[in-house]
């Protein structure tokens, strides 16, 4: 056999195991009207969705070099959008050979696939054209409001986009069917007060070429990542991730939630400023039915999709309340039903629990498991992805991205997650801790605005890492006042008393009932289960084997001079070198490295909880760092291997 024949046979056997491999796997059934049990879509769906943009003002290059430059940082993050993309350039009207830029990567969930107007404008413009394999996909960006004047370029939902569309003067059909043209449309009316009126989760920029400006926003939490970068040239960069920006600026820093920036007067402002920020003002009653109807209302706007969807299971409690109002409600609504996914070393509390929910609940559940190692190889890709050295996002972060890899290799393109319940409630270990509902409160206040550099930042950038967006119902912006309002003695640990005897008790409370379709919300055991951190909760051996392995890789003699090295925010653990270590050759930028923060911590407590224990306090001032396991809550944490 010749060297041609025998490569032509090769070719033939590996196109026969790969289609014997794809006649195996399981193929994605079309949803049938009225079929509350699938979960997969037609081709006819709506599609929209979170994505990544990229924005500058008063670049020096000219158009075909800033176009050149727009198509090459925006490809460093095209992960969180490999559906489409688009730029947009003009010419600056007040500042001579000055350009500004938007550009967007596309990951496609709402808008609508092969709509017949669309159609119907090409054949108008080709009308002896064959068009019938055509196929459009509205809600491009950037997104233009009706006279072309001034475009958009978001990453985001906007749950209120039919409210939007009712109160706009101006009735012109829109373009798209995009939740987002909201925006473009609604700043076009409201000017510098369009960002306080949304009700989402957003991050995005918008061009006014009538005003020679540029306006960008930021959801009040945080929820979609955004940086803004200064360059040389006196530019003013945005994007959705800091490696963009890194090329071109000097200074990179993430942008504030709850703020916008103008090139008019080139500067932040505030829009978001809850009264409950005051303890003072959070004196609210307790009051379980209306905190049960908030959350349903908050997971209701989240289910706003037509693309195959689902829910991150871990099996704690909740992600599991997510899981469990979604199929109620999905069932009440004759809507598709979600698929469950969780994730965790072989025999992990996690996904025993995970089991419990998802098989009360009928769920298609899908569960996964990873080794140590393959946690670790993965560490490296983690913070280049999260653009983050500090080492419970890490932790947590490493097993959803592996698990987000896994679900986008199933299809789905979106998942409700359980974050930040915990920040509203009180909800980790240390908060037992707490010497009063004042001061929890305060806790409360400080953990979230802090939740852009946590877990915000983990669940945005390690689902996105694969083009698989994250909804976090928790933190939608009504339920935030249902929560933080509410008085924060409510919120205490009371052990081995009848009431609050629970970290969050106020939350199971309020679920520790039948739902309309007469059966509980969750097994009991599964929604008293004590909180267990996600990074502890997929299996102890995790990071217990993350920090012998960084043991190893760390020798004494340079974790002893870590501070010659890294003099800021000096890491504490040879676990915290590691990560740095990393991180640096990552991103090789002094203005890199202080994005993320730093300071004294323990079970993921701010610097000032860790004044409520006196041995925290000691060891801290004695130099001995603290863990951020929930395990390290001394006569708090309970094993997980016994339940309620």
């Amino acid at each position: 056999m010749t060297a041609r024949s025998a490569r032509f046979a090769l070719a033939v056997a590996c196109m026969a195991v790969i289609v014997s491999l794809a006649a195996s796997m399981p193929t994605a059934r079309l949803l049938k009207p009225g079929d509350a049990a699938g979960r997969f879509c037609t081709p006819t769906m709506r599609l929209k969705g979170g994505c990544g943009f990229l924005g500058v003002y008063g670049s020096v290059l000219e158009p075909l070099s800033l176009r050149f430059k727009m198509m090459k940082l925006a490809r460093l993050m095209r992960h969180r959008g490999p559906d489409g993309g688009g730029i947009h350039i003009i010419e600056s009207k007040n500042t001579a050979q000055r350009h500004h830029s938007i550009a967007h990567e596309r990951l496609a969930i709402v808008g609508v696939v092969n709509d017949p107007k669309d159609v119907a404008d090409v054949q108008i413009s080709d009308p002896t054209g064959d068009h019938s394999k055509l196929h459009t996909l509205t809600g491009n960006q950037p997104l233009f409001n009706h006279k072309g004047t001034k475009s958009l370029s978001i990453n985001g939902e906007i749950y209120n986009y039919k409210d939007i569309k009712k109160m706009l003067k101006d009735k012109t059909p829109w373009k798209t069917a995009s939740d987002c043209e909201s925006v473009i449309h609604l700043y076009e009316e409201m000017g510098h007060e369009c960002a306080k009126h949304l009700d989402g989760d957003f991050a995005f920029a918008i061009l006014d070429e009538e005003n020679d400006e540029i306006y960008a926003a930021r959801d009040p939490v945080g929820v979609a990542s955004m940086y803004v970068g200064y360059a040389a040239d006196g530019g003013v960069w945005f994007g959705s991730e800091m490696k963009c920006l890194l090329p071109e600026c000097d200074k990179v820093e993430q942008f504030p939630p709850g703020h916008y920036w103008s090139s008019k007067p080139r500067q932040f402002t505030r829009y978001y400023f809850p009264d409950w920020n005051d303890a003072a003002k959070a004196t609210a009653a307790l009051d379980l039915p209306k905190l049960k109807d908030d959350f349903e209302r908050a997971v209701d706007k989240r289910l706003m999709t037509d693309v195959p969807y689902g829910v991150l299971l871990s099996g704690g409690l909740d992600s599991s309340l997510v899981a469990s109002v979604v199929v109620k409600m999905c069932k009440a609504q004759n809507r598709p039903m979600p698929a469950t996914f969780s994730i965790g070393l072989v025999g992990s509390p996690d996904l025993t629990n995970a089991r419990k929910v998802a098989a009360q609940l009928g769920t298609d559940h899908h569960e996964f498991h990873f080794t140590v190692q393959e946690g670790i190889d993965a560490v490296q890709d983690v913070i280049y992805h999260l653009e983050t050295y500090d080492v419970t996002t890490i932790r947590a972060g490493t097993p959803m991205f592996i698990l987000a890899r896994k679900i986008k290799a199933l299809g789905v393109k979106m998942v409700i997650s359980g974050e930040g319940a915990d920040e509203e409630f009180g909800g980790y270990l240390y908060f037992h801790k707490a010497p009063s509902g004042k001061e929890l409160h305060e806790e409360c206040v400080r953990k979230f605005h802090d939740l852009h550099k946590f877990d915000c930042l983990r669940a945005n950038k390690a689902t996105m890492a694969w083009g698989v967006e994250a909804r976090v119902p928790f933190l939608d912006k009504d339920f935030l006042d249902t929560a933080m309002f509410l008085d924060g003695k409510y919120k205490m640990i009371n052990k081995g008393e009848k009431t609050q005897f629970i970290e969050k008790w106020a939350v199971r409370e309020a679920f520790n009932c039948d739902g309309s379709d007469g059966t509980p919300y969750l097994p009991q055991e599964v929604l008293f289960r004590q909180k267990e951190q996600f990074s502890d909760g997929v299996g102890y051996d995790w990071i217990d084997g993350l920090k012998e392995h960084c043991a190893r890789v760390v020798d004494d003699y340079m974790f002893s001079i870590r501070a010659e090295r890294f003099p800021h925010n000096t890491p504490g653990t040879k676990e915290g070198y590691y990560a740095r270590m990393i991180f640096e050759q990552l991103f090789p930028s002094k203005t890199a490295a202080e994005t993320v923060p730093g300071g004294p911590s323990v079970a993921c407590s701010t610097a000032k909880a860790v004044e409520w224990d006196e041995a925290w306090k000691k060891a801290y001032e004695a130099g001995s760092m603290l863990d951020q396991s929930g395990r390290a809550v001394d006569g708090v944490h309970d094993s997980a291997t016994k339940c309620f």
